[in-house]
């Protein structure tokens, strides 16, 4: 198994009155690395990320006091786990995120590290009861995450060719895996304008 991610996101504190919420997202970019605070999923191609509010706006069983622009309840987000995660909130008050292994725990909080790690593909999997009821409620289970997440560690692992070939760039052999490489990152992106 493998680490499910090796930062966790830390906002600032930042308690500026905004007009809108969206005003914050490139402080939120910045806190969370352009990653899903949920999924960990690097932006690449035209994916969206959005602005998840981590107690959310429209509860359905009780009515918040965190107005929708503090800094401090925004949560970068991809699309599909804000989307997945909506209106969710099982407890009725904004200061109680999970009872009884059932709930959110803060992506900001770093115990959101100990509900989920990788398997060696990359897939997404929960260690604890409460890790399986937000792996389910957020759709971990869908296989983007870990398509992402090699796309991610595969361009990690072509940076480093690149530099070793820059450094050494006389070898035919070097040169065929260079343009192999250059290849792979042309079709991730264009499966990225795909969409």
């Amino acid at each position: 198994m493998a680490v499910f991610r090796k930062h966790t996101p830390k906002r600032q504190e930042i308690t500026i009155n905004v007009l809108s919420y969206h005003e914050h997202k490139e402080d939120l970019q910045k806190d969370f690395q352009n990653r899903c605070g949920y999924c960990n999923d690097i932006k690449w191609g035209n994916a969206e990320f959005e602005i998840d509010h981590f107690v959310p706006q429209k509860p359905k069983n009780f009515k918040t006091t965190i107005g929708p622009t503090l800094y401090f309840n925004l949560v970068y987000a991809c699309k599909s786990c804000n989307r997945a995660k909506g209106n969710k909130w099982v407890t009725n008050n904004e200061n109680t995120a999970n009872i009884n292994d059932i709930g959110f725990i803060d992506p900001c909080d770093k115990e959101y590290n100990n509900q989920f790690e990788r398997t060696e593909t990359g897939r997404i999997v929960h260690k604890t009861a409460l890790g399986e009821w937000m792996y389910k409620a957020l759709k971990l289970h869908k296989p983007q995450h870990e398509i992402i997440w090699n796309i991610d560690l595969t361009n990690k692992l072509i940076d480093e060719i690149e530099k070793v070939l820059n450094y050494k760039p006389n070898e035919e052999l070097s040169r065929k895996l260079l343009s192999i490489y250059k290849k792979f990152r042309n079709y991730t992106k264009q499966l990225g304008n795909i969409g």
